[in-house]
């Protein structure tokens, strides 16, 4: 093949013409530059379209698996009957908005076809208003769903096909029983179609319970790291990660990033530091209004700010096309949630960075996110003073030369410019405008410490006779419970706490899990068992951490009514 021409190789690649499309929905491609389909697209669309087959797709987020379900939706359904036929669920409220904007643009020649997003943090009354005008494309969120189904506002007696999108990330946010009880109320779907980048034992049960000898694709390895990403990582002592941040950041001049923290007080608390010295940056965390959040999402894709501070969970969604880098101001505490980060970057083609900032305990940990995504990781040294300001002098002298003065009645100004400086020489000039321009940079990192920690990484052999760094701080033994990730410390055990919410007051078992460990800033893995009840719940947790969840939660108010927690065995 390689003596053949361009024109006549690219014949071999699959169009969407030649898929089975609806011919108004391969011209809606081809207007939008879609010619050929993605790997995901190329595999499952041919399969959906018969709409009876129950399907697994799995690959990475950016490969394009909306229009891999989006599409042959719109083949299937039923233009005529006005009522829902199809149901999208999907983790968070931006993906439910960007599935429909895409299913939207390729049904540019259906007009007949309806598509509705539902989800939280809006008014309900509005969606049930356009629910009851006649949609036949509904996706939603899922405790949006679960609300509107108990209004009885929608009706899913009538649902065909149901599209599970970013399935493993509705189980890690804790949607599985929500999951089932939407599956549970669409008896009469023809197929379920699932989409995920893992695959977790969760699912597995999802699909042996809920689905009929799916058919199964998989693109690409699932777990691995995108390979146009150099992932490369940095030692630090604790005490240094924040300079370590921003020397990163200043030795990348044209950085348009996603940095992630671990808790959305750290989000806050770097996004104030950088932002008092000059920075666009902005954070995303739980705190937010949905208001507060639409307006800093809007200003990070126009690029009004340059950077983002994100925790994990409130970046669950986001899809923005550009990102340079992806700054790990903390390693993930779920190896895989690594690769959902990462991903954020070297999309549609482009390289990308993931930069991790790691102590020398977290070493192990960076080795097992390692063998999962199968891609090599670099070490590399904190830049120096020294090296950060000749990047800084090096990007301000390409902008300087690269500037367009094409559009200015400059020469008007030049006659009175040279008189000014008829005295000054070039090399005056040239130091002057550096100075203006890095005068504060250039103190700031005059005398800049050496953050790079000289650490080998000790290895000791375990019972496995695998080799890996000896960890510092407390042992740890990990073990998988039905595929969710659970650390247990030697000498710690749980205690159960009572606490005055529940059901009714509008929690459902993820929003409640989200709610308290915004609350105290407390990870998942301190969290055994939750049990809710209409007026009141309990939660297992770590004993060790139950001090300062009382302490966050305990006399706190919620609509209006004061939280009471305290331990449910001294109740």
């Amino acid at each position: 093949m390689n003596g053949l021409p361009l024109r006549q190789i690219l014949n071999f690649m699959t169009t969407f013409a030649e898929l089975g499309l609806d011919e108004r929905l391969v011209k809606a491609t081809s207007e939008l530059g879609y010619v050929n389909p993605t790997a995901i697209q190329e595999k499952a669309i041919p399969v959906l379209l018969g709409g009876t087959t129950d399907f697994i797709g799995l690959a990475q987020t950016g490969t394009g698996k909306t229009a891999a379900f989006g599409l042959p939706l719109l083949n299937v359904i039923d233009a005529q009957a006005k009522h829902p036929q199809a149901l999208v669920v999907c983790p968070t409220r931006e993906l439910c908005l960007q599935i429909v904007k895409e299913i939207e643009l390729f049904k540019k020649h259906m007009t007949s076809v309806a598509v509705t997003a539902v989800y939280g943090g809006t008014s309900i009354g509005l969606q049930i208003r356009d629910l009851k005008r006649g949609v036949q494309i509904v996706v939603a969120t899922p405790g949006r769903l679960i609300d509107l189904i108990e209004r009885k506002a929608i009706n899913l007696e009538q649902i065909k096909y149901v599209v599970l999108d970013e399935a493993d990330e509705m189980l890690n946010m804790g949607f599985q029983d929500d999951i089932e009880f939407i599956l549970k109320n669409t008896p009469k779907r023809e197929s379920t179609w699932l989409f995920s980048a893992t695959m977790p034992p969760e699912i597995k049960k999802v699909s042996k319970r809920y689905m009929n000898d799916p058919v199964e694709v998989q693109v690409g390895k699932v777990n691995t790291a995108n390979k146009s990403i150099d992932h490369q990582y940095f030692v630090v002592s604790a005490q240094h990660r924040y300079e370590a941040l921003k020397r990163l950041i200043d030795f990348n001049p044209g950085i348009y990033g996603i940095i992630f923290t671990r808790t959305k007080a750290d989000a806050q608390e770097i996004t104030e530091r950088l932002t008092r010295e000059g920075y666009d940056i902005d954070a995303l965390h739980g705190d937010l209004t949905q208001g507060q959040r639409d307006k800093v999402m809007g200003q990070f894709r126009d690029k009004t700010l340059q950077l983002l501070i994100a925790t994990d969970v409130a970046a669950r969604g986001i899809d923005v096309q550009g990102i340079t880098h992806v700054i790990n101001f903390e390693l993930p505490d779920d190896v895989e949630v690594y690769t959902h980060r990462s991903g954020r970057t070297g999309r549609a083609g482009n390289t990308g960075v993931c930069m991790s900032i790691v102590h020398s305990r977290e070493l192990f940990k960076l080795r097992q996110i390692e063998k999962i995504v199968q891609a090599p990781f670099h070490k590399l040294e904190i830049p120096s003073g020294k090296d950060v300001c000749r990047k800084q002098f090096f990007s301000f002298m390409d902008r300087l030369l690269q500037t367009d003065i094409s559009h200015g009645d400059y020469e008007t100004y030049v006659p009175m410019l040279e008189e000014k400086f008829a005295d000054v020489t070039k090399e005056e000039v040239l130091k002057r405008v550096a100075a203006m321009e890095f005068d504060r940079f250039l103190k700031y990192y005059e005398n800049s410490a050496d953050l790079n920690v000289r650490t080998e990484e000790r290895r000791t052999r375990g019972r496995d006779g695998a080799s890996g760094p000896v960890a510092g701080g407390d042992r740890r033994r990990e073990s998988r419970e039905g595929g969710v990730r659970k650390e247990f410390n030697n000498n710690g055990d749980f205690t159960r706490l009572f606490v005055n919410l529940g059901t009714k007051d509008g929690f459902y078992k993820a929003s409640f899990l989200q709610f308290i460990l915004d609350m105290s800033d407390l990870r998942k893995d301190v969290l055994g068992r939750i049990d809710m009840k209409e007026m009141n719940s309990w939660v297992e947790i770590d004993k060790r951490s139950a001090g300062q969840m009382i302490k966050a939660i305990d006399g706190k108010n919620y609509k209006g009514r004061r939280i009471r927690m305290n331990d449910a065995n001294s109740r």
